[in-house]
């Protein structure tokens, strides 16, 4: 894995990026498009085991022609790594090893809060905003570091 300022020498200014919000139970996907401007929610993965997991993302990526993989970081509040940046850490270096692609993680603390607050603005019904969270999470997430990227 490597940090986000050397990510932004590696990456080229037109390349798909996919974000991921690493759940116990879901992942979130979400999409670029080419020029970096707009992260897009993409699907939900239902976590059944990390092979099952690393083959659904290769799939992504070659069918969507991807050229990294940002990777939501859940820092505590206080900037402290608790069990759940344990866990995301591990499921990322383990996507890391098996996917031929950049992998980085960004801080992607209140990214689910962002993401249900601003489904609550747009007028999305609860039930529809808790199906989709997890993809509009990653979405939030994606959409930070390319903003930073592109800074």
């Amino acid at each position: 894995m490597i940090t986000i300022e050397e990510f932004k020498k590696k990456q080229s200014e037109t390349s798909r990026l996919i974000g991921l919000d690493l759940g116990s139970k879901r992942i979130g996907v979400s999409i670029c498009d080419e020029k970096q401007s707009i992260a897009t929610p993409f699907k939900t993965i239902n976590k059944t085991n990390n092979d099952d997991l690393i083959n659904e993302l290769k799939k992504i990526i070659e069918e969507n022609n991807i050229k990294g993989i940002i990777i939501g970081y859940p820092i505590n509040m206080d900037g402290s790594l608790g069990p759940s940046a344990q866990s995301v850490s591990d499921v990322s270096k383990n996507i890391d090893q098996n996917i031929d692609v950049e992998v980085c993680l960004w801080d992607e603390r209140l990214s689910t809060v962002g993401a249900f607050n601003l489904s609550s603005q747009l007028d999305v019904n609860v039930s529809k905003r808790e199906k989709n969270i997890d993809q509009n999470a990653a979405a939030f997430i994606l959409q930070g570091a390319i903003d930073y990227l592109n800074n």
